[in-house]
């Protein structure tokens, strides 16, 4: 305010002027502390936001926190110097953005509490990555506090319009217009529905590369290669809806033929023999394009597992480029073969189930990657019954990522459950319901009966269109006195109860004395002694009456071989081939003073559905001893030169048992009481089929199950079978096909220097295992807690994968290739990729200074090692494609080992 003095106008003019200024000067003054408070004030607040910021990002587990104890949570404006000095203060920063000096942080799981769990390491490491992350971190918005104070963002944006410069913030220069404009930009809202589009290139190139080698001359050679005799067969019974038999799930091959079906093919094409040419009407092109488009599509499958196994991308492209370069892979794919379509499935699945783990839990992202590792995994198992151990190596990584789960104390019971009831309904329901699926197609599809129906139960095959029913079309139901029938043997092997003339001789082999009675034995085909004549014991004639007498449950009946009149009998003798058991014979009286016991007992082992009348096909009976309890039993064993290596029957005391249940499947009346004439009759009669049995889906199911995983242990040795401890170093190879007019051939051979080199990664990665494991137990930590979790990812998904894949063969009893060590070897591969990036890490952790230079000569090495990989793949493309002709030197040349069998023309000898 102005002063009015009386003095003189002069005098108060100068006054008021002088005052003027000095008020003046007091505003500016005041204006400038207010701006240096604020500056201050601003400064403080970065340093409260750079504290708040690291904080979050060192501690990324997601715990529950306090937002009552933040220090944040009260007015900053006016500040006291104790709060000031707080701040300033090096004191920890708890999970729920307290600042205290104590353990004010009542989680476990706290960072202030790192050394109660023995992790300083862990955690010394993770604050480390975190102030290095945090220097390159996008600025992000900071939730709403609930106190009446403005947010941290809201004061920076203030504090920036005061100055118009910059400020400090994490202690370096930010421009505060272009933060307060990315925090604009990051409020605006996004579009509800957004697509987003983006390609990688690495798996575009992959995927190219794949399909040029793959596709290359695909329809070359034009004849029947290796197992194309096989699965060619199959598909054309999908076309004709004939049922066949074979040992693995039909799913590759029901793709297969739906796909030849739209180009045409009818099914009539015979796949007589490998190498035999196909007929210009069968579409070649298309019987091999899926194997041929899944193994192109392995490569970029292969790259994208190691993405998500967190690897880096060039290590991920070296995978997908050593799947283009291996010469066994590229064979395998090349022709109707199911090992493409297995390893696809397989490692596509395995690759979800990665990142299926990293997602929220009822995500939609979650969801969509749980159910498509499911419906992958079963396909492949439906593929091949390998592809289960990717779905066991599946249950293994769900396992272990559940046990980690369990130290997250931010998770209650209910969400534990809820991970644990979900992770079985996707990765348990979903590839029981495919597998299943797979199968409701193959028994719809194949209705018509085939060749392989008598590997099938005689229920199985009256219950086919056009099979056992055409044979057996009205014959009687009910089994009675005085009935003709041939005794089948139900499960396993598919044989009928037989006799001959001939008889057991007088001693076997070790000494042992026998009956000498008429040989009864188990004949896998059909024939007129397989008839046996249903007797009860007080009767004495064999013809069926007006009134039929029906056998029941439990009835005592005699069985008499209808060619030599001979009643079924068995005595404590032992038995041929199964001394434990008794003999099984047709009784003959030598008026030796030995008895012959002859009564059987009846027990239907499945009236609660058939009832108690024998019936014939679908009864199943077990017929016990009368004198001694023992039931007849197929023992499986074949008989020496002496009984016509057909197979032995027994008695068993031991009655609960598979092998000794048996079922009638042909059946007729005894109309004569003429022993010749009826032996006429039964020569002449039609060999084998009631009308045609009605057999549920579910009992269908099971029983092709059985034959399945029982007939696996029967196949005949090959002469290109190997042994599973000469797979990792290729000693042996297969011939796949040979041309008639040339040394040109296929073989299936890898590429030797992949092969081995893949061998050398798994002893590289155990061993550098156990030296990480002893190391850290005394806390000597040579890598990062990052690097670590990798390491130790890899080893669950591959190095486990690995042995789950490979260490099973061990334990097989039946005839084994060298494809089937490729679902392992690929793994094996991913191993090896991962090794050499670790390898890459090592070098670049410890060589510095004048050391650096042994990290270029390692990257050199592995160029010039994968140039030398390309070289061996060229080299090896004539067995591959099996499409030039080559000269006897020339194949010499190729075979860099003894033992691979390559053949020549003309008989010349390799040697």
């Amino acid at each position: 305010m102005y002063n009015n003095n009386n003095d003189g106008g002069g005098g108060g003019g100068g006054s008021a002027n002088g005052n003027t200024m000095q008020q003046r000067r007091k505003t500016t003054t005041r204006s400038r502390s207010k701006q240096h408070q604020q500056q201050q004030q601003c400064t403080s607040e970065n340093v409260i936001e750079k504290n708040q910021t690291n904080g979050a990002q060192n501690e990324r587990l997601h715990f529950r926190g306090s937002s009552k104890d933040s220090a944040l949570s009260t007015p900053l404006l006016p500040r006291s110097r104790s709060t000031t000095s707080a701040i300033n203060s090096p004191s920890p920063l708890c999970c729920n953005g307290g600042l205290s000096i104590l353990n004010c942080c009542r989680d476990v799981n706290c960072h202030l509490n790192a050394p109660l769990r023995g992790s300083v390491e862990s955690s010394r490491s993770r604050r480390s990555e975190s102030r290095q992350s945090s220097l390159t971190a996008t600025p992000t918005t900071t939730p709403k506090q609930a106190s009446p104070s403005p947010t941290i963002s809201e004061r920076s944006r203030s504090c920036s319009g005061s100055r118009s410069r910059s400020c400090s913030c994490d202690g370096r220069l930010v421009d505060c217009h272009k933060h307060s404009a990315a925090a604009a930009a990051a409020s605006t809202a996004a579009p509800q529905f957004t697509v987003n589009l983006s390609i990688d290139l690495f798996s575009w190139t992959l995927f190219l590369l794949a399909f040029c080698t793959r596709f290359y001359k695909l329809a070359t050679p034009p004849h029947i290669v290796f197992d194309e005799l096989h699965y060619g067969k199959y598909i054309a019974h999908y076309m004709r809806n004939i049922f066949f038999f074979d040992q693995h799930p039909p799913l590759g091959k029901q793709l297969i033929a739906g796909l030849v079906s739209l180009a045409g093919y009818d099914g009539n094409y015979t796949f007589s023999r490998i190498g035999a040419a196909y007929a210009p009407d069968v579409p070649i092109f298309w019987f091999r394009f899926i194997p041929a488009l899944c193994g192109s599509l392995l490569a970029p499958a292969v790259y994208r597992l190691l993405l998500e196994a967190r690897l880096h991308r060039w290590a991920a492209a070296l995978g997908g480029l050593l799947v283009v370069l291996d010469n066994s892979l590229l064979t395998q794919s090349r022709f109707v073969l199911m090992e493409s379509m297995l390893l696809l499935a397989s490692t596509l699945g395995i690759a979800c189930l990665l990142r299926f783990q990293r997602c929220r839990l009822g995500s939609l992202q979650w969801l969509c990657n749980g159910s498509a590792a499911g419906v992958l995994l079963a396909c492949a198992g439906a593929v091949k019954y390998i592809g289960f151990l990717a779905l066991a190596l599946a249950g293994y990584l769900l396992c272990r990522h559940l046990w980690q789960l369990l130290y997250d104390a931010s998770l209650t019971n209910r969400q534990l459950w809820m991970h644990a009831l979900s992770r079985l309904l996707l990765f348990v329901g979903i590839p029981i319901a495919v597998y299943i699926g797979v199968f409701y197609v193959h028994f719809r599809t194949l209705h018509r009966a085939g060749p392989h129906d008598s590997i099938m139960t005689s229920a199985f095959q009256a219950s086919l269109e056009g099979g056992l029913a055409s044979i057996t079309s009205g014959q009687p139901l009910a089994v009675v006195h005085g009935s003709q029938i041939t005794l089948r043997h139900t499960h396993g092997r598919t044989c009928w109860l037989h006799s001959h003339a001939a008889v057991y001789p007088v001693r076997y082999k070790d000494k042992r004395g026998s009956s000498h009675q008429q040989q009864v034995t188990c004949y896998s085909f059909k024939d007129v002694n397989n008839w046996w004549i249903v007797k009860r014991p007080e009767r004495d004639d064999l013809v069926v009456g007006e009134q039929p007498d029906v056998i029941q449950h439990g009835d005592v009946i005699q069985l008499v071989h209808g060619i030599t009149s001979r009643a079924l009998n068995s005595h404590d003798v032992a038995a041929p081939m199964t001394p434990q058991c008794q003999e099984v014979s047709c009784y003959i009286d030598y008026e030796i003073k030995m008895a012959g016991e002859l009564l059987w007992r009846v027990e239907i082992l499945n009236r609660k559905s058939e009832g108690d009348s024998w019936h014939a096909i679908k009864s199943e009976i077990r017929l016990v001893h009368e004198s001694t309890g023992a039931a007849l039993k197929f023992s499986g064993r074949q008989l020496p030169d002496w009984g016509f290596n057909q197979h032995e029957v027994v008695a068993d005391r031991d009655q609960v048992h598979e092998d000794a249940i048996w079922n009638v499947e042909e059946h007729r009346y005894t109309k004569t009481q003429d022993q010749r004439e009826r032996e006429r009759q039964l020569l002449s009669a039609e060999m084998i089929p009631t009308k045609r049995t009605k057999l549920s889906f579910w009992a269908k199911l099971l029983e092709l199950q059985t034959k399945m995983f029982w007939h696996g242990k029967h196949l005949q040795a090959h002469m290109y079978s190997s042994l599973p401890h000469e797979w990792p170093l290729m000693d042996k190879g297969i011939a796949y096909w040979l041309d008639s007019q040339s040394s040109a051939q296929i073989y299936l051979l890898g590429n030797v220097l992949i092969w081995y080199t893949a061998s050398a990664g798994i002893l590289v990665y155990a061993a550098l295992l156990a030296f990480y494991a002893v190391r850290r137990r005394r806390l000597c930590f040579d890598v990062s807690q990052h690097e670590w979790q990798r390491f130790l990812m890899a080893g669950d998904t591959f190095f486990v994968g690995y042995l789950m894949h490979y260490l099973p063969y061990y334990f097989v009893d039946r005839t084994l290739f060298l494809h089937n060590y490729l679902p392992a070897f690929v793994f094996k591969l991913l191993l090896l990729c991962f090794v050499v990036e670790h390898l890459d890490y090592l070098l670049r952790r410890h060589c510095s200074g004048r050391g650096v230079h042994l990290v270029r000569v390692y990257r050199l090495a592995l160029l010039l090692w994968l140039l030398a990989v390309g070289s061996v793949f060229v080299k090896f493309l004539p067995l591959s494609y099996g499409a030039r002709k080559m000269t006897i030197e020339e194949v010499r040349r190729l075979r860099w080992k003894d033992t691979w069998d390559f053949i020549l023309q003309k008989n010349y000898a390799l040697n």
